[in-house]
């Protein structure tokens, strides 16, 4: 089961586009333009991720996201147009997981909704054979040594391993993963899996050819 992100925005084109980009990421997205809306949706549907605007046609996110928290512990990242520094100390004090002003970069924002994901998600450590990976701790070892291990392949590997069984495309791991998505080939990818290979040792990262790849282990 995919990842579902609510985003509340009003402003039809910017939720559009980062509703677009969450689902080059393999995310669901959905839209609520009111806060009435967003608690419609929320009555019916399970988030990993909730984007929350401060200034909404039915009242301020800020009250919004402090009676959500009452009940819920579901990430909340406000994306607002308010940017003083009180502004975001409200903003964390209600509840929110994190704060991003607008204007922003869509890459910074789709990297903080998969942290979030990630903080979220249990379990963050796993074991496989002499293998024991702590994706909270960034800590890798095998038979008891350090891995040294990338930003982009602990990325790609917390990837395939919460989705064990599941074939991730070339794209979709592409575009989870590099921030810049266009500027990256396939070569750039098959090359860092080769590398993570190469220091796991093991043989759980599967090619499903012309597709992509998976994690197989017990």
């Amino acid at each position: 089961m995919m990842d579902r992100i609510l985003i509340v925005e009003d402003d039809k084109i910017l939720a559009d586009g980062i509703r677009m980009t969450l689902m080059q990421g393999s995310y669901e997205v959905d839209i609520a333009d009111s806060l009435k809306e967003a608690r419609e949706k929320l009555n019916d549907n399970q988030y990993q991720v909730v984007i929350l605007d401060r200034n909404l046609p039915d009242g301020d996110g800020l009250e919004f996201c402090r009676r959500y928290r009452e009940s819920c512990q579901t990430p909340v990242l406000f994306l607002t147009g308010r940017d003083r520094e009180q502004d975001e100390i409200d903003g964390l004090g209600a509840g929110a997981d994190d704060y991003i002003t607008k204007p922003f970069r869509i890459g910074i924002l789709r990297a903080r909704v998969e942290a979030l994901i990630r903080r979220n998600r249990t379990p963050s450590k796993y074991h496989f054979g002499n293998l024991v990976l702590d994706f909270e701790g960034r800590i890798y070892r095998k038979a008891g040594a350090e891995l040294q291990l990338s930003r982009v392949e602990q990325e790609l590997l917390y990837l395939l391993i919460s989705h064990t069984g599941q074939t991730l495309t070339r794209d979709q791991l592409i575009s989870r993963i590099w921030d810049c998505a266009e500027s990256v080939d396939e070569n750039t990818l098959s090359v860092t899996v080769g590398r993570l290979r190469k220091k796991l040792e093991v043989p759980y990262i599967q090619t499903v050819y012309g597709i992509g790849y998976r994690w197989m282990a017990e």
